[in-house]
């Protein structure tokens, strides 16, 4: 983090725990962050120094948080969300990361004047390896978009977006896209075993294999066709493999847009 700010996390699940230790190991002081968090364990494992309460009405009267994220379920956000609508002001930016709910959601429940940024992150943020795509609203200044971006990017990439449409879109790709991965994982195992392996080592196979070809896409350079054109020897296994794979109407292109239509469509549903 290159400058001090004061931080209110609400909710330390496992994406909130995933970006306060990213916040940490960045140099965030330990005492500039106060979380609100419920259940009586997860406060008792925060690291020293972060001051924890378990519920809105216990934090500090003096205590004006800079950024406030919102990272609990989305499902929990009707009763969560207007506690925090007295830090409304000059200075102080809401973030949100649950799934679904919209910047006029946030503008209903904090006032029409609050600076909010809606963003969707995805799973890997567990692990520093996530990708959050953000869109924020007109009273965002522009040192609160760099600060947001810079909160995101302490558990991966950060892209953003004017058009806030487009976060169904994300939601569908890279929202909901470690489970296709996951998935294909699930079938080259299972089709392995098919094919004659003892199911353990076709386990071993799928997943390193897909967390290996994911590591080097990412550290490469080249895009993925490229890379899959690499691996393909004209007549060979892999070739015959990608005929099944690619066919046109019902190959894996197909059913991929397909899945992502479905997906983003449901996301706006969800929105409202």
């Amino acid at each position: 983090m290159t400058a001090s700010r004061r931080l209110l996390l609400i909710g330390c699940g496992k994406m909130g725990g995933a970006m306060l230790g990213g916040w940490l190991a960045g140099g965030l002081a330990p005492g500039d962050v106060v979380v609100v968090e419920p259940f009586e364990a997860a406060r008792e494992a925060l690291p020293e120094g972060v001051v924890a309460v378990a519920g809105p009405d216990a934090i500090d009267t003096e205590f004006a948080p800079d950024v406030v994220v919102f990272a609990v379920k989305p499902q929990m956000m009707d009763e969560t969300a207007p506690h925090y609508a007295r830090y409304v002001g000059p200075g102080a930016v809401f973030l949100s990361i649950a799934a679904g709910k919209t910047i006029g959601y946030f503008e209903d429940a904090l006032g029409p004047t609050a600076a909010i940024v809606r963003s969707m992150p995805n799973t890997p943020a567990a692990i520093g390896r996530g990708i959050s795509v953000a869109c924020a609203n007109a009273h965002v200044s522009t040192p609160q978009r760099e600060t947001c971006g810079e909160l995101l990017s302490a558990v991966g990439e950060v892209a953003w977006v004017e058009d806030e449409a487009l976060l169904d879109a994300v939601t569908a790709v890279s929202g909901s896209g470690p489970a296709y991965v996951f998935l294909l994982a699930e079938a080259m195992a299972a089709a392995g075993e098919t094919a004659g392996l003892p199911a353990e080592l076709a386990v071993q196979l799928a997943r390193a294999t897909v967390a290996g070809a994911g590591e080097l896409m990412r550290s490469s350079g080249e895009d993925a066709g490229q890379l899959r054109i690499n691996v393909t020897s004209p007549g060979g296994t892999t070739q015959a493999a990608l005929e099944v794979l690619m066919a046109e109407a019902d190959g894996l292109p197909a059913l991929m847009t397909r899945a992502v239509v479905a997906a983003a469509k449901r996301s706006s549903e969800l929105a409202g």
